[in-house]
């Protein structure tokens, strides 16, 4: 992977934290938090979408991944945080 593209999996990360945090309502882990819920997230989604063989193709479908990768992460933290 190049520095390149590192650079943009990790704005697109940061985003997707982002907006994820705004999907998700609720006490949240703040702003930096879910920025870095975003950039881990990203890493899940696109796995994932690899194991499902869905295609995150493009900015937007990377974009996509990051999101739902995100989700699926705040979901798991807030589960255990809950308990």
């Amino acid at each position: 992977m190049s520095t390149e593209h590192l650079l943009v999996f990790l704005v697109v990360g940061i985003l997707a934290g982002f907006i994820a945090g705004k999907i998700w309502k609720g006490k949240g882990f703040g702003l930096l938090g879910d920025l870095i819920i975003g950039v881990i997230g990203s890493f899940i989604g696109v796995w994932l979408f690899g194991l499902l063989n869905i295609s995150s193709a493009g900015l937007l479908g990377l974009l996509i991944a990051a999101v739902v990768g995100a989700l699926i992460l705040l979901y798991l933290l807030r589960m255990v945080k809950r308990h």
